[in-house]
């Protein structure tokens, strides 16, 4: 009899490096996230993100951001997805890193997001987890480039990404607390990966049975290889 398939597969898959471990999100860590955001993700006068989350009322913070990661989860696809990966470092939460993919199993093409806890800034953190999810995406799931973007006064992120190799893709003209900001779009093949990454490779545990959650298939429905 054949055995049934694990309706969230995802609860098992997990990424090493040598300092953090990323998990996607689970309902435990999201109030340890929810947390670590309320103590503090910026400075109060500066704005990194397009969609202005840390603004909300204290009161309310916590809850707009566990709705906002139960719905991303709920709306995961094959052909639309989002993978919102809990940063941990010696088992606690300190920020998150987002994987996301449009008919990925077509373009290969993945865009990445994230945010670290600003008590836990400054340390490297930033470079090791995004690194992780890149040698997943590339190494694993066969990608063959990842999107990123940051405001052009987002001088970390921006130094997170020339370090991996991203070249500048243009820009786009947003707005940001009602004022126009310029948002640099950045790019990363895999080329350019393998020339900047670092020096270790990301161990990653539980991926099989989310290949097809991700779309990491061939058209014509075969997986795609991956590096040991």
């Amino acid at each position: 009899m054949a055995e049934n398939p694990d309706p969230w597969p995802l609860r098992h898959l997990v990424l090493r490096t040598p300092r953090l471990e990323l998990r996607p999100d689970d309902d435990s860590g999201l109030f340890e996230l929810a947390e670590e955001a309320r103590l503090g993700v910026h400075p109060p006068e500066e704005m990194p993100f397009a969609v202005p989350w840390t603004d909300a009322p204290a009161e309310t913070l916590g809850r707009e951001m566990l709705q906002f990661y139960w719905s991303q989860r709920a709306a995961c696809r094959p052909n639309d997805w989002t993978v919102h990966f809990l940063v941990r470092l010696d088992g606690r939460v300190i920020g998150t890193q987002g994987i996301s993919a449009s008919d990925f199993a077509v373009t290969r093409e993945v865009q990445t997001g994230s945010w670290l806890g600003m008590r836990h800034q400054g340390r490297g953190y930033g470079v090791e987890m995004r690194a992780a999810v890149l040698g997943f995406a590339f190494d694993h799931l066969d990608a063959l480039q990842a999107r990123s973007d940051a405001f052009v006064d987002n001088a970390a992120s921006l130094a997170v990404s020339r370090k991996l190799g991203y070249v500048e893709d243009g820009t786009t003209r947003r707005v940001r607390r009602g004022r126009p900001v310029v948002d640099q779009r950045l790019l990363l093949t895999r080329e350019r990966f393998a020339e900047h990454r670092p020096g270790w490779t990301v161990e990653v545990a539980g991926l099989a049975a989310c290949r097809p959650l991700l779309g990491a298939v061939n058209t014509n429905g075969e997986h795609r290889r991956s590096t040991p």
